[in-house]
């Protein structure tokens, strides 16, 4: 079976190194060695903050940029020889859609709709299921919200039913009843089979709708894992408070950080319960909280000491808790011609 998407040793960087004298270089590396393989039929979740290279990385998936290094293949074709005929195979939902705010909804879902030679045979449906209108659709885009615009590119990338929808932070806009009804909309199709690769910096959207995640961090990919494995690696928090003193857990496998305050023992468990269980036999046991490992507990101790320094997608530098400009604005011009104008379009 071929894989929805694969990537072998993929890398982008922008700019070049200094040449003459003078140390430093004006490089930018956005993406360093990247190899995921995306099944058919999963929802694949890429998971990063701002600037660690996940829009970089669809742009290249997509034909828009070309890589430094490596390659990519989408539903079988070469990203770079292919770039067109994915286009016209993948739904596209790429961050910040922009929108011709002249059409209204309905023209323009029609004009981006023609644009794929399947018909928007799930447009009706999706349009129900986001509380879309007729009345809505018949006004110009200009004088739509934030989440309004969201809607529709959500339905301009899945109106076709694709077999493959690459969405670039998807629910951004979306208010929490959309963002339900959005994951509804996800679960539909992967029991449908169609797979759909996920870009996303919100923790707790990835944990809910995902199979697998890859996490990047500064352009390199450091985990790639089923949701259900990565879960389980991470530290749990306890809280208990017992009557009487509380009892000496430190030796416990699996026990760390404990802190008495109170007559309220908290601290971290990781990996099996049950010697921790065990411990408390014969203790008078109050109260016992144990809460479940989240996403983000995961994701936070990937990036556990970050401090040096990043690029983004606008071509900028960040350093800590500052964003900086690149020196050489030759290579941010470069990165800003890349952008396509306009998404959806599969020429």
């Amino acid at each position: 079976m071929v894989d929805a998407i694969r990537t072998d040793g993929l890398s982008k960087r922008y700019g070049r190194p200094r040449r003459g004298p003078l140390p430093g270089s004006h490089e930018v590396v956005a993406l360093r060695d990247v190899s995921i393989a995306v099944r058919p039929g999963e929802i694949f979740g890429f998971l990063g903050p701002n600037g660690a290279g996940k829009s970089t990385a669809i742009r290249l998936l997509l034909g828009f940029l070309h890589p430094t290094a490596g390659r990519a293949e989408v539903l079988g074709l070469d990203s770079g020889a292919d770039s067109v005929a994915i286009r016209g195979r993948v739904g596209y939902l790429p961050g910040g859609i922009a929108l011709y705010d002249g059409l209204t909804g309905s023209d323009l879902l029609d004009y981006l709709g023609r644009l794929y030679d399947r018909p928007p045979t799930a447009r009706v449906g999706l349009l129900e299921r986001l509380e879309l209108s007729t009345r809505t659709l018949a006004r110009p885009v200009r004088d739509y919200s934030r989440g309004m615009r969201q809607k529709i590119g959500i339905v301009q990338a899945l109106q076709h039913d694709p077999e493959l929808a690459i969405l670039d932070e998807p629910t951004e806009g979306l208010d929490p009843l959309m963002q339900r009804a959005f994951y509804d909309i996800l679960d539909d199709l992967r029991a449908a089979g169609r797979t759909i690769f996920l870009s996303s910096h919100v923790l707790s959207e990835v944990e809910r709708v995902c199979d697998r995640v890859a996490i990047i961090r500064r352009g390199r990919l450091v985990a790639l894992e089923d949701i259900g494995a990565l879960l389980e690696r991470r530290k749990r928090h306890v809280e208990l408070r017992v009557r009487g003193t509380p009892p000496d857990l430190s030796a416990v496998p699996g026990v760390s950080g404990l802190v008495v305050h109170d007559g309220l023992l908290s601290g971290r468990l990781d990996g099996d319960i049950a010697p921790f269980l065990r411990a408390l036999e014969g203790v008078a046991v109050a109260d016992l909280t144990i809460e479940p490992a989240h996403l983000e507990e995961a994701f936070l101790e990937f990036y556990e000491g970050e401090d040096t320094e990043t690029a983004d997608d606008d071509g900028a530098v960040t350093l800590g808790a500052a964003t900086v400009p690149v020196a050489d604005q030759g290579a941010r011009a470069a990165h800003d011609d890349a952008r396509p104008e306009r998404t959806g379009d599969p020429g």
